[in-house]
């Protein structure tokens, strides 16, 4: 893996397909982040007599349901996807229904059941196309430049979804309205379509034949990645309710406009952005204890997220809480993928990302009736202490895993 520690962020970018790729994946990240402010705030208008907090984990528990079934399909069984092809039939559907909720929810026609229902199936191939983006932009680049990459693309996590993406959401959704952000998020896709199709070549249909693993047997015969795999979907799982509880603690508690909403969430983009530029860096640390050490980071800053007393404090949290969850996917899939060959990345990576986007519904779906019972800050202190409880959890299923002959 020392190799492919080496590679630097310019190195890699000065494959001009690849950098073309990246940006594209940018600007669609970009929607997506505008959507994190947008979707709750367009929520909360048409929720009715539903719970609020109930209407908000159904409403973004939606867009995972059907697409981890899609991701298990692949993932479970031995049938392979072409990758560009997934990708450019994600873009056009997901644009397509998003300009159409915009279109409802602009003229009032929007009712929240038909957001649900459409965000189900707009956003079925979300899950798959996310794997295929990073095995295209992994199968771009040399092997020597994976860690790079996986890097990169978090620097397009931390700098599009969570810094650029909710300040421009929330100013947006302020000051015209949530279901203006839809209709740009669904026009990023677009965007992301013709950078398919001007940077990514078509690829041989020979990869769609049935191959002789499936990730679910894969992840059973190297058990770290089977560890690490569980470790993934727990944190993720774990995270949610802040999902759920912090509209509400910026709404009711601290009385704040949506802007601060957005606000808030670029807090976590910038320490983020920060965290993901300094990555590389990280490459001579253990990676396992690594992963470790940003679970048990991350739920100190839900603590302080839990206790805060207004948006400053909460932004602030959140600030910390980027910086130190950005190495986190990076790591997590280059070792991953530096543990398997390379012939075995299409179904182990499809069902990582089925597994651990289990956890956004399941985890969606139990946050918002956790918040209503527990409250807000309840809500949020649940979400630190379970986190909190897997770091123990996690350094012991690795020491035995060590203790056992079993390498990183």
């Amino acid at each position: 893996m020392a190799d492919v520690l080496q590679q630097s962020y310019r190195q890699v970018l000065r494959d001009r397909r690849l950098a073309f790729l990246l940006g594209g994946d940018v600007i669609s990240k970009i929607g997506d982040g505008m959507v994190i402010v947008a979707l709750p705030l367009q929520t909360l208008r048409i929720h009715g007599r539903l719970n609020p907090a109930v209407a908000i984990s159904l409403i973004e528990a939606a867009p995972y349901a059907l697409a981890v079934a899609a991701s298990l399909l692949f993932g479970l069984g031995r049938r392979r996807f072409r990758p560009r092809g997934l990708m450019l039939a994600d873009c056009v559907l997901r644009s397509v229904v998003l300009v159409g909720l915009a279109a409802l929810a602009m003229a009032g026609l929007l009712p929240l059941w038909a957001l649900g229902t459409a965000l189900f199936f707009g956003c079925g191939l979300r899950l798959t196309a996310a794997s295929a983006r990073r095995l295209i932009a992994t199968q771009l680049a040399a092997p020597e430049s994976r860690f790079s990459v996986n890097a990169l693309l978090g620097v397009s996590d931390s700098l599009a979804a969570y810094a650029i993406g909710p300040v421009i959401g929330g100013v947006l959704a302020a000051a015209v309205s949530p279901a203006f952000v839809l209709l740009l998020d669904g026009a990023s896709f677009l965007v992301l379509l013709a950078v398919l199709f001007i940077a990514v070549p078509p690829m041989s249909k020979r990869n769609t034949d049935g191959g002789a693993e499936s990730g679910w047997s894969i992840l059973r015969t190297v058990p770290t990645a089977g560890w690490l795999f569980l470790v993934v979907v727990l944190f993720n799982l774990f995270y949610m309710p802040v999902e759920v509880a912090l509209p509400l603690l910026v709404r009711h508690d601290f009385g704040a406009p949506a802007s601060t909403l957005g606000a808030i969430w670029t807090g976590f983009g910038i320490g983020a952005l920060l965290g993901a530029a300094v990555t590389n860096q990280l490459r001579r640390l253990p990676q396992v204890g690594l992963l470790i050490a940003i679970i048990g980071g991350w739920a100190g800053c839900v603590l302080l997220l839990a206790a805060a007393s207004g948006p400053l404090v909460a932004a602030i949290a959140l600030a910390v809480g980027g910086l130190i969850y950005a190495p986190f996917t990076p790591v997590a899939y280059s070792l991953v993928q530096d543990l398997l060959d390379p012939a075995r990345h299409q179904p182990v990576l499809t069902l990582w990302s089925a597994g651990t986007a289990v956890a956004a519904p399941v985890g969606l779906a139990l946050s918002g009736p956790l918040v209503q019972v527990a409250g807000v800050r309840g809500g949020m202190l649940t979400s630190a202490l379970l986190t909190i409880a897997l770091v123990p959890a996690a350094i012991m299923s690795h020491r035995k895993r060590r203790n056992s002959g079993i390498s990183q």
